[in-house]
């Protein structure tokens, strides 16, 4: 794990306790870093995070997870220190398991792809910095407000609102470039751990990818906490047979993410009827019928979208879900995919919609599609 990217590190004053990364990279289609950024990863002290926090008050936790437990706290926004509650830039404090080994290696290698420069990406949660002091693990990131894809879903929190279907559509457009993005060659990582919970959202329903455990394609996962806190739901066929990982894998998990946003249903609930608990298996009953889609969708939707295209998004989760990862697309396929879904509903115009999708993709994007099959 870990990469050997090549990035000109250029640091300030080291008493800052600022990492400053300089990268000349190129913008094009939002996918790679912007040209000459300078990105600022700073070192917290323990102390300072406690404070921002209010010594990690329960009140303040807004998540937990297989790694740690998420803290709600707030820094100035210009000097970053410590704020007042309500006052100054709201931030995540991830603090890492103390006795896992995972929490460790996390934060190493979320701290050296950042400081390389490689992460920064507009549906990527932003690494704003991390503590590695004494035995402490903690990352701090930006915090968006309207919680995770996970959150939304849920049919046990009657307060909220059914996802909207041109939210939905976004939401799976923007996970979808964040792991193009990972998977392109100037990345060329895994992302390992997709699923609703790690996909949150901002004010505006634009989806950023968190809390990933990142990996070398085709390297053998003998770390298998990324998957052993029930969410090997996501897991694809062969990465269950031979612990092998590979980037169709994630293909496969944004497959079933993308079956989540269509149906409204988390991928495993117990809630429901026994043979309706494991999305996946109850939706594939019905593939590829028509019967599939009308079992399938959402019902609280209905009506905030045309059929057919809502059959094309249907189709793309499909073709993500094949048991074979030869069959699957590329992330790229996928995102030029929903792009064409977006803009048609946009503009009522496929010739615009042709357009906005990067030509290489166009062709195999198709291709792929079609071999779905029709309905």
């Amino acid at each position: 794990m870990g990469c050997c990217y090549s990035a000109r590190m250029k640091s300030e004053n080291p008493s800052c306790n600022v990492v400053n990364v300089t990268h000349d990279s190129k913008q094009e289609d939002g996918l790679i870093g912007g040209s000459n950024k300078v990105s600022q990863l700073k070192i917290f002290k323990y102390d300072e995070l406690k404070t921002a926090t209010r010594i990690f008050h329960p009140h303040n936790m807004v998540g937990e997870g297989g790694s740690g437990k998420v803290f709600k706290g707030w820094l100035d926004e210009q000097t970053l220190a410590p704020a007042k509650p309500g006052t100054g830039i709201a931030i995540a404090v991830k603090k890492l398991n103390q006795d896992a080994f995972q929490g460790h290696k996390e934060s190493l290698v979320k701290t050296e792809i950042n400081v390389q420069g490689q992460l920064h990406h507009p549906n990527i949660v932003k690494l704003l910095g991390c503590c590695l002091e004494d035995d402490h693990r903690l990352l701090v990131h930006e915090f968006l407000t309207k919680r995770s894809l996970e959150y939304h879903l849920s049919p046990r929190i009657s307060h909220v609102e059914p996802l909207s279907w041109s939210n939905r559509k976004k939401i799976a457009l923007d996970a979808a470039k964040a792991l193009a993005f990972l998977h392109s060659d100037e990345v060329n990582v895994i992302y390992r751990d997709l699923k609703a919970s790690h996909i949150l959202l901002d004010s505006n329903f634009n989806a950023k990818l968190s809390d990933s455990c990142l990996a070398k394609d085709g390297s053998l996962d003998d770390e298998s906490h990324c998957w052993a806190t029930g969410t090997h739901i996501y897991a694809a066929p062969e990465y269950t047979a031979t612990g092998r990982l590979i980037k169709k894998c994630d293909v496969y998990s944004f497959g079933v993410v993308l079956l989540e946003i269509l149906s409204g249903k988390r991928a495993f609930d117990r809630s429901r009827l026994a043979g309706e608990q494991n999305l996946v298996a109850w939706a594939k009953q019905y593939f590829p019928s028509k019967c599939w889609f009308f079992q399938v969708m959402d019902a609280r939707i209905k009506g905030q979208y045309l059929v057919h295209e809502a059959m094309k998004v249907a189709k793309i989760a499909i073709q993500c879900l094949s048991d074979k990862p030869q069959f699957r697309p590329t992330m790229a396929d996928v995102v030029g995919a929903l792009e064409l879904v977006q803009d048609s509903s946009d503009t009522g115009s496929s010739s615009r919609s042709n357009d906005s999708v990067p030509k290489q993709h166009q062709r195999s994007t198709n291709e792929s599609l079609n071999e779905a099959g029709t309905y």
